[in-house]
């Protein structure tokens, strides 16, 4: 027997190479390894690197049920290989596995990167041998022995947190226990063994619509906790369950059983899984386990994005929306908002839905040419309107989808489309393109080009509004082996582009906040949150969006409103707006042009903040005083440190507690000078405790909201 034990950027890891040749990893943790935590009567039998499903072969063992253990040949896999060497990201360990029955070979990727508690891991498959085989699971990630640490049953000290997501209900945080799972056993057995998985699972091209593809299980004895996301966008599945006396966590992409994916593999060919992050943290320093996870994962996506202006500047951008034009665009409607935008600093303008179509746009959408009736005297007047008044133009298109009434759609070729059972799939009247197809790659090019030389758009909202299910059967081992192809194609296509054009901004749009994964976003430099149109519950979603991505990439509608409340309640329905996007990035609507000169005043006076501001944001690191948000919460906060300040965002619902206590405990006996930066009207009482290291604050209003900051 061998051990193989590493320690880089506070992550512990023990592989073991045991005396019949198999591989395992023993421990990744921020935590030291304990021998005596490996409890299991079958030793460390469990302890699978790589778990490989693969058509035709046994499944040994018993009671495994649709969990992704003892697959085969995962179970026989044998140690072939190990490689330690260091990159420019950092150091980067590789171990293969060989199965001589079939002469397939797993390659195990692990890439640290210098000074942050993170890991990114994939996994490689070769068919090295004579025969095709059929691939139906492959693990990116597998580690066993997750509740080792402690003397508390699983039961009492582990808590996995899940983030929901939904149409205008994005980042829902929930955390449950293992018997809320129902994985519950206060005191396992050294064999326990179930047929449930705790599954958390996305099927189809909308990568988030139940769910954030991430997760977190913290142990709440040894306040310690890992935090991981799937960089997929599409299909993907993450399962906690138990086996041989342990729990194990397994990320992986598609599988058969959960979204229709299964891949030939032919000899000499191979087959790469989709990567995945996992952070390893303690808590400490003043700041909880879920905040330190938080904070590594947002340096980690910081260093795997695509270097770009935009989120070294965190540019403002007027969108005409939300609350505003809603989809209807022309150009009597358009100067006035471009003024109003301009005079209030805005720096980029971007024209939304239905500047392509004279009418109803929804399934006609496909050719994206400009509409004459709409702009009489053609788009680029418009364009170049909002040049003149100092800012960049941009539009809205949804270039994967073609509208059933599009006249394109009739005179293409099937395989411009994704197939199933011999006939075109479309959803919501719009057929998906297949991004496979060098032809639909070359037609969305010349839109792209066009957009950018004719009319100098420098800013593209790009949107995607459909579900096509589990895939196409064109040219595909499987349905969801089309729906993986395709997405990487779009991957590939968009990088194209960025190649081409790279000062243009484009905007993640997917109904909102439905396509927020890191397969998407390592490219876009900003993200749509949500489509949620009351600014009340909107503080939610702000508040919990650092969790899934970069707050400069974390963009929130700011839409205050000329109302018929009193100029008090109108007031402070502006500030609290503003306060919503002043902490990421601002996607500024409404109708501007409208609004009362008090109001305009106040928009005017966010903006001038955040422009001083936005500079720590695209560095500083998130924390929540008061844990999460839950859109029944009467009071809602976020802040972001960074390491001389930091700034705390305190939003009051509805309620009759006009006070509320903060925990900053990370400044705890440090001098502290707090201020009320916005707005510059306000009488409120906040003030810092340095013994108790809290900031109290009262807010005599409802529905109203300060944005504070703290300088140490």
């Amino acid at each position: 027997m061998k051990r193989i034990s590493i320690y880089e950027n506070g992550i512990y890891l023990v592989f073991e190479i045991n005396d019949e040749n198999e591989p395992r990893l023993l421990h990744l943790s921020a935590l030291p390894f304990d021998e005596k935590t490996l409890t299991s009567r079958t030793g460390t039998t469990g302890f699978k690197l790589v778990e490989l499903q693969v058509s035709g072969i046994d499944r040994a063992g018993e009671r495994h049920g649709n969990k992704y253990i003892v697959t085969a040949p995962g179970y026989r896999m044998k140690f072939k290989a190990f490689s330690d060497t260091n990159n420019s990201l950092g150091r980067k360990l590789e171990i293969t596995c060989i199965d001589e029955p079939t002469g397939l070979e797993t390659v195990s990727h692990m890439q640290f990167y210098t000074g942050v508690c993170a890991v990114r891991c994939w996994t490689t498959v070769f068919n090295g041998g004579s025969e095709v085989h059929t691939l139906e699971y492959v693990s990116s990630f597998a580690l066993t022995g997750i509740e080792k640490e402690g003397l508390l049953s699983q039961d009492e000290k582990l808590k996995i947190g899940v983030c929901h997501n939904s149409w205008q209900r994005e980042l829902q945080w929930q955390f449950y226990t293992l018997p809320q799972v129902g994985l519950g056993m206060a005191q396992p057995l050294d064999y326990q063994h179930s047929s449930k998985v705790m599954g958390v699972t996305n099927v189809g091209n909308w990568s988030a619509k139940e769910y954030i593809p991430m997760g977190y299980l913290e142990n709440t004895e040894t306040s310690s906790a890992l935090f991981w996301q799937i960089e997929n966008n599409g299909s993907w599945h993450w399962e906690i369950s138990d086996q041989e006396g342990h729990l194990y966590l397994q990320l992986s992409g598609p599988s058969e059983i959960e979204s229709h994916w299964s891949k030939e593999l032919a000899p000499g060919e191979s087959f790469t899984s989709v990567p995945c992050a996992v952070c390893a943290v303690r808590g400490g320093d003043g700041l909880p386990c879920f905040d330190t996870a938080v904070g590594e994962m947002t340096k980690y996506r910081r260093i795997i994005r695509r270097k770009n202006y935009d989120n070294k500047r965190l540019a403002v951008i007027f969108n005409d929306y939300m609350n505003c034009l809603w989809g209807d665009p022309t150009a009597e409607k358009e100067f006035p908002l471009i003024d109003a935008a301009a005079d209030i600093g805005c720096e980029y303008f971007c024209i939304d839905a239905g500047w392509y179509s004279d009418g109803i746009w929804w399934d006609w959408v496909g050719e994206w040419q400009e509409s004459r009736k709409r702009f009489p005297n053609g788009l680029k007047e418009v364009t170049d309107y909002i040049r003149k008044k100092g800012m960049i133009p941009g539009v809205w298109l949804e270039i994967e989808v073609m509208g059933i009434k599009c006249p394109l759609a009739d005179k293409l070729p099937d395989d411009w489309f994704f197939l199933r059972h011999g006939k075109r799939v479309f959803d919501r009247s719009r057929y998906q393109l297949d991004f496979r197809n060098p032809e639909v790659r070359a037609h969305c090019d010349g839109v792209i080009d066009r957009l950018v030389g004719d009319y100098g758009v420098g800013y593209i909202k790009m949107d995607y509004n459909i579900e096509p299910g589990i895939g196409t059967e064109h040219d595909s081992d499987s349905f969801g082996d089309g729906l993986l192809e395709h997405e990487r194609a779009y991957i590939a296509w968009l990088d194209g582009v960025f190649a081409r054009h790279p000062g243009l901004i484009i905007e993640n749009c997917s109904s909102g906040g439905l396509r927020m994964d890191y397969a998407m976003l390592s490219r876009y430099s900003i993200q749509s949150t949500s489509d949620q149109d009351d600014y009340r519950k909107y503080c939610t979603i702000a508040a919990n969006s650092p969790s899934a991505l970069c707050p400069e990439q974390s963009a929130i509608w700011s839409y205050p409103m000329n109302t018929d409340r009193s100029p008090e309640g109108s007031r402070e329905e502006v500030v609290f707006n503003m306060v919503n996007a002043m902490l990421l990035r601002i996607h500024q609507s409404g109708h501007m042009g409208y609004l009362e000169e008090d109001s305009k005043t106040l928009v005017r006076e966010a903006l001038e903040v955040y422009r001083r501001i936005r500079g720590d944001i695209k560095n500083a690191l998130p924390f929540w005083s008061l844990g999460l948000s839950n859109f029944s919460d009467e009071w809602v906060s976020l802040g972001l440190r960074t390491d001389v300040r930091a700034y705390l965002a305190v939003w009051r619902r509805d309620g009759k507690n006009n006070c509320c206590t903060l925990p900053v405990e990370f400044l705890k006996n440090r001098d502290v000078k707090i201020s009320c930066i916005y707005p510059s009207f306000s009488s409120d009482a906040f003030a810092f405790n340095k013994a108790a290291g809290t900031v109290s604050v009262r807010l005599e209003n409802p529905f109203s909201a300060r944005l504070f900051m703290l300088e140490y």
